[in-house]
């Protein structure tokens, strides 16, 4: 077993592309997961259990959004907890590629615990709502549940987007072709919709009308960029069945 330094160096080379991730992703979530990675690689830990690691940090995290009292140390042990499991959830895929033993099964675990995080984060938020804040009105109870709406329509529309598209395309691309530089302005666009960005709004759990604006924004922000993703992703599976 190489040295942490070996290790990662090893996995710089088995990053995925940096094309449709933002800059918060590219840039802090990714090199923490590399890190985290070599860890677990030292560890002797397989991906299966660097993903339970991630669910347990992250799942620990939102229960005590919804069973503990709103406060600034509770936002920063959240936020702390959120941003650790989102970094392990980067560490198991870049685990799996370094040693090769991702699967099917592991890209099911990944993908289930991502679809928790997904319903549970709003989840929470509701319950904490519903027994700790004093809202202006009740209507703030349904803000949670458009989010979480928004939140798991991208996320499985996002995954039918990749796995229909896969199934459309078969065998390698044209010869020759050459993939497309990144943009910066998108991953900088892209980042009010990046769950590590998300997160940072739970470190104001202590001031419950800030979380409460920021969280609002935020779920307009998402609502949007839901709308832009859905009509971008059909008029790909358009083209490709016109293809």
């Amino acid at each position: 077993m190489g040295s942490t330094g070996t290790v990662l160096r090893e996995l710089r080379g088995a990053q995925k592309s940096a094309k449709g991730v933002s800059l918060y992703s590219r840039y802090v979530n990714r090199p923490a997961g590399r890190v985290l990675a070599a860890w677990a690689y030292r560890m002797g830990l397989t991906p299966n259990q660097v993903t339970s690691i991630s669910a347990l940090f992250t799942y620990g995290s939102l229960a005590a959004v919804a069973l503990v009292e709103p406060s600034w140390p509770l936002g920063a042990a959240v936020w702390a907890g959120l941003a650790i499991g989102f970094a392990f959830d980067s560490a198991d895929g870049q685990l799996a590629r370094l040693t090769g033993r991702g699967g099917p099964d592991g890209e099911w675990l990944d993908h289930v615990v991502d679809c928790g995080k997904m319903i549970l984060v709003h989840t929470a938020v509701l319950i904490s709502f519903y027994r700790f804040a004093e809202l202006p009105s009740q209507g703030w109870l349904l803000l949670p549940l458009a989010f979480q709406f928004a939140a798991v329509l991208t996320f499985c529309a996002g995954l039918l987007r990749e796995q229909l598209g896969k199934t459309a395309v078969s065998g390698p691309g044209p010869a020759g072709a050459v993939a497309a530089p990144v943009s910066r302005v998108r991953a900088l666009a892209l980042l009010p919709a990046d769950y590590g960005v998300f997160c940072l709004v739970f470190a104001l759990l202590g001031a419950p009308g800030a979380f409460r604006a920021g969280y609002a924004v935020l779920a307009v922000v998402h609502t949007l960029f839901l709308a832009a993703f859905l009509a971008k992703w059909f008029r790909e599976l358009r083209a490709l069945r016109a293809g």
